[in-house]
């Protein structure tokens, strides 16, 4: 009788130890892919941050051509 109770406890276990085994790999699968999501949104964030740029330099080369029209029109008094 001890004995089946001891085989029905390992069985619960071995049953117990599989379910921990399952959730430890999704676990390690959802870490995987946070990561890959975290490092994503930063190849993004870099991105963005190099169009900005990009943005800041083609807005200081227009203002500068504003500028250079504006004397432009001042020397041939056109305004």
């Amino acid at each position: 009788m001890t004995e089946n109770i001891e085989n029905l406890m390992l069985e619960h276990l071995k049953r117990f130890q599989s379910g921990q085994d399952r959730i430890e790999r999704k676990l390690d699968d959802l870490t995987r892919r946070v990561n890959n999501l975290e490092s994503g949104q930063a190849h993004i964030i870099q991105h963005l941050e190099t169009l900005a740029a990009a943005d800041a330099q083609q807005q200081l080369r227009a203002d500068e051509f504003n500028q250079r029209l504006e004397r432009i029109e001042r020397r041939l008094e056109l305004s």
